[in-house]
């Protein structure tokens, strides 16, 4: 037999679902795509900063866009009861995702 068959073969016939925890799920998978989204979004601001390309009005603009970014993420965390380790998925053999 093969693994994905064994797989198969030990869920259940009727998957238990609940609204309450699908909706959870979603979002912790929404969150997770827009935090690595913002990690790469700061990481780009970063090296624009350090090269000297952006005015300082554009470096105060983008730097308090990260930070109310960071916080709506935060109060969305909270809202579904998420951690920011939830968001870290684990991806197997290639470690975790942020």
């Amino acid at each position: 037999m093969h693994e994905a068959e064994r797989l198969l073969g030990a869920l259940p016939a009727r998957l238990e679902t609940d609204a309450d925890s699908v909706e959870r799920d979603l979002m912790k998978l929404v969150l997770t795509i827009i935090e690595l989204l913002r990690q790469l979004m700061e990481r780009q601001a970063l090296r624009r900063v350090e090269e000297g390309g952006l005015t300082e009005a554009q470096e105060e603009r983008l730097g308090l866009t990260l930070m109310l970014l960071e916080e709506r993420l935060a109060e969305l965390r909270d809202r579904y009861d998420l951690s920011a380790a939830d968001l870290n998925l684990d991806l197997g053999p290639l470690g975790t995702l942020l």
